[in-house]
Parts: structure tokens; C-alpha cells; sequence
């Protein structure tokens, strides 16, 4: 018998607030713990809860980018339980009336384009972090009440590539859409995953198994597979899948129980009495949709269509929204798109991971790079003498033109000088030259290496070989 599996994944993403959700509280990650709290985020009784409308405002554009519905009238409730994460022992957060409905995602998996649907999305507030030592736990509630939103996908991935496809449009469209950083080291991106398996053709799914709270894709894609496995083994020998909670030890690559369905937490939901609902005008819903930025998506068409890149290049470029607003500045100093991302994903990337830094930290800036491609350009330099120069940058900073003239980098283009070097290497080398001339033009290949090596790669290369042409073909 064969079984399918089928995912469903809860993605919850930390917005980009100033303060927390319900306080004025800041959030600075890596800070002093228990230094950003007050009587709101710790629970005491009395304290008051304010609701943030930036974060409203930012759940609301996430879910316009993902194509929900605003939900006119949503409103809060308290999701009830007792864990040293949540002070006041109970979460604000959204059942029944959440910010944003429906909505969906079209990505290509292996080259192939499939469409994920979202059920909804919900704003809430995060829980602290515990840190579990030699025994005890230790508690920061730096993070807890930052403003926290859910993506809860419908059941509509079969495959861990699915998966991992979708979390990688949510998260380039969070981090264009200004949402979220979605750091994962951070905790600003983590998902839980709900996995079941069931004989291809059956209606009904299989039991549902959730894989908790995991911040790394890598991880993820691990657990799904091995998940799947797992349940298809039991249903194979003829056992049955439980309904659990599990978790995921990377170490030993397996997944392990956490709670039972008999153990599940009765959240106890009801509506919170100290906040108001939201309700929010069509007028401003159209508002914020007029402020959405381009997604990558919409780039890399416009990359093809316009820039005349080819579809790799406008991938890898917006894969990484800090890599295309850097391409993006360059390209207002230059119009040669292809040999900016030539540079990008060439030398700029090599080094990057060589000195383990981003690109906002280069020493090459846009506009210096721009001016590498002008100088290539205008043929004063060649193109491995503008990537050297690409790297010295890059290592000790420096302006391009500079660095130039102060090294004698220029480009040779003077007939006289060009003309010694082809005679030297045509003298030098009489097997090629009769080899070009007995029928194989590639044999001017390498007369064209000991130009090049003669001049020290200052010699440019169309006048070398148009040079090399008019004196073999005599």
C-alpha cells in the first residue's frame, strides 16, 4: 500500500514594533534580562493591557501581502495556561475573530509551481525565554508581550521540499513587506509543524502529530522526513499513529514524544475583558494596501523583463532582501545590470563568506562598484584587473580610479606595445601557429594566455586577439 503525507504548518513571526504589544515596554535582543518589563508584561494584578496599533497595522499588511481578507471586526482572547513563560498565566491572543483571513502563496518547488492556502492569521503576544540549566530554569521576560503574529497554513503540503519552500516565501515577503527581520537565531521566526500519513486515495487524514517550536529550516526539512517515515513504518506494520506533541532532537535526528492527545492542554479560551475589539474602516485597510512594497517575486520578473537578467541571476539576487537593495542602489549608478550581478554573485559573495560578514558591512559600496563596471566598461581596465581591484576594496577600502593609476592597472590598447607581445609569443610558440593554421582556431587560445601573461593582464583582450587573427591569417 502506498501513503501520502500531508503538513500543515503554524508559523509565528516577531514584527518589527518599537515596543512590545500590550506595553510600552522595549525589545533589544542580546539585553541585561529582566531589564525591559513592567507591571503589564509581568502579570501583576492591576496592570493594564494598551493595545499596539503598529502592530495591528503590520499584522494587518502581512496578511494583505499574502493575499487574506481584513477582517473588519476581530476581537482578543485569553488562551489559559500555567508555564513560567507567561506570568500572568494566561496569553492574549485571537480564537474566533483573528486580523486576517483566508489568503494564499504560489511558489515553485523543484520547478514546479504549486499554490498553498493560509486559514488565517491572528496577532498575539510572545511568551518569555526559559533557559533550562543544571537544574533549574531560568526565566527572561525580555521577550515576554512582544507583539507576535501566527500564520497558520491549511493542511496543503505533502513533501518537507513543500514546506520548506513555503517558510521561504513567508519569510522574503515578511522581511520585504518590513513585517519582520525574521532572524531565526533570534527566535523572530519559528514554526510548528503538524505532520499525518494516510493510504493514498483514503478522504480522511491520518492522526496529526505536531513537531513544537523549531527556529531552524534545516531542522524542519529533518524532522518532516523524519516524521513521515516514522508514521509510514507503523502504518506499514500494521500499528497505528498516535495524536501527540512531539519534539525534535537534531543531534540524533529523530523526533520523541512530548504530551498525548489525553495530556493536550485544555486552553480554556475566552474573550478578554480589558481590551476593546478592533474594528478597522475599509478606508484604511485601502490605505495600507496602497503601501506595500515590490516582493521578491515581483522583482525577479522585473529583473528578467527589464534588467534583461536571466532567470538564475534575478533569483539569487532577491533571494536575500539585503543583497537586492544592494543591487538596487548600484543600479542607479549604472545601466550594465548584468556585470553588477556578475560581481555580486561572484567576488562579492566569495569574500562575504571568506570574512563571515554582510553585505551592508562591505567595504564596497553600490556606487564603488558601479564605478569598477565603468572603468571595465570604458575599457581602462579588464575584467580581472577590475575583480582585483574589487577585492582590494573590499579588504582596505579605496576608490576605484585610485586605485588604478596608484597600481598602473590601466588597460594596454597601444597598437605598438600590443604588436611586440603578439610577435614574442607567435616566435615563441611555433606548435599553436601551426596548429591554427593546419585548421584549429582554439590553438589561438593560448597564444592569446601568453599575451595576456607577457603584459601582466594589462594587454586588452579584443584588440590581443584581433591583433593575433590579422598576423596568423596572413
Amino acid at each position: 500500500m502506498q501513503y501520502e503525507a500531508t503538513i500543515g504548518l503554524e508559523t509565528h513571526v516577531m514584527q518589527k514594533t518599537n515596543t512590545k504589544m500590550f506595553c510600552a515596554c522595549k525589545y533589544e535582543y542580546g539585553a541585561e534580562p529582566n531589564t525591559h518589563v513592567c507591571p503589564v508584561c509581568l502579570g501583576y494584578p492591576g496592570a493594564l493591557p494598551v493595545m499596539n496599533e503598529k502592530a495591528i497595522e503590520l499584522c494587518c499588511k502581512a496578511g494583505l501581502l499574502l493575499g487574506c481578507e481584513i477582517n473588519p471586526y476581530s476581537k482578543w482572547d485569553r488562551k489559559n495556561y500555567f508555564y513560567p513563560d507567561m506570568a500572568k498565566n494566561y496569553q492574549i491572543t485571537q480564537a474566533d475573530q483573528p486580523l486576517c483571513l483566508g489568503g494564499q502563496l504560489t511558489v515553485d518547488v523543484d520547478g514546479e509551481m504549486k499554490t498553498f492556502t493560509i486559514e488565517r492569521i491572528h496577532q498575539e503576544e510572545n511568551a518569555a525565554k526559559n533557559t533550562h540549566v543544571a537544574g533549574a530554569s531560568l526565566v527572561d521576560y525580555n521577550r515576554a508581550g512582544t507583539a507576535l503574529m501566527e500564520i497558520v497554513s491549511n493542511p496543503c503540503m505533502h513533501s518537507a521540499e513543500d514546506a520548506l519552500a513555503y517558510m521561504t516565501a513567508v519569510k522574503q515577503i515578511m522581511q520585504y513587506g518590513g513585517i519582520s527581520n525574521c532572524d531565526q537565531e533570534k527566535g523572530q521566526m519559528r514554526s510548528d509543524v503538524n505532520v499525518s500519513v494516510r493510504p493514498v486515495g483514503q478522504k480522511e487524514l491520518g492522526a496529526k502529530v505536531e513537531i513544537k517550536n523549531m527556529n531552524s529550516f534545516a531542522f524542519i526539512k529533518e524532522a518532516i522526513e523524519y516524521e513521515i517515515d516514522r508514521q509510514t513504518a507503523l502504518l506499514e506494520s500494521g500499528g497505528t499513529v498516535d495524536q501527540e506533541t512531539r519534539g525534535y532532537d537534531p543531534d540524533r535526528g529523530e523526533t520523541f514524544t512530548q504530551r498525548t492527545k489525553e495530556n493536550a492542554h485544555d486552553y480554556r479560551y475566552f474573550p478578554e475583558p480589558d481590551l476593546m475589539p478592533v474594528k478597522i474602516p475599509a478606508e484604511q485597510i485601502e490605505q495600507w494596501r496602497s503601501e506595500l512594497p515590490e516582493l521578491p517575486a515581483q522583482r525577479r520578473v522585473r529583473y528578467v523583463q527589464e534588467l534583461g537578467l536571466p532567470e538564475y541571476d534575478a533569483g539569487v539576487l532577491t533571494a536575500d532582501m539585503a543583497t537586492s537593495d544592494w543591487f538596487e542602489q548600484a543600479m542607479r549608478h549604472t545601466k550594465n545590470a548584468k556585470a553588477v550581478s556578475n560581481f555580486i554573485m561572484g567576488e562579492m559573495m566569495r569574500l562575504l563568506s571568506e570574512q563571515n560578514c554582510s553585505i551592508s558591512e562591505s567595504n564596497v559600496t553600490p556606487e564603488k562598484l558601479a564605478g569598477i563596471v565603468a572603468l571595465i566598461d570604458a575599457k581602462t581596465i579588464s575584467t580581472g584587473a577590475g575583480k582585483q581591484v574589487f577585492e582590494i576594496i573590499f579588504n582596505d577600502g579605496g576608490d576605484p580610479k585610485a586605485i588604478v593609476e596608484e597600481r598602473g592597472m590601466a588597460q594596454v590598447s597601444d597598437d605598438s606595445a600590443l604588436e611586440g607581445w603578439a610577435d614574442e609569443a607567435i616566435a615563441n610558440n611555433p606548435k599553436p601557429v601551426e596548429e591554427y593554421k593546419a585548421g584549429n582556431p582554439a590553438s589561438i587560445n593560448f597564444l592569446m594566455g601568453q599575451v595576456m601573461k607577457a603584459s601582466r593582464g594589462k594587454a586588452n583582450p579584443g584588440a590581443v586577439m584581433q591583433m593575433l587573427k590579422q598576423k596568423l591569417d596572413r
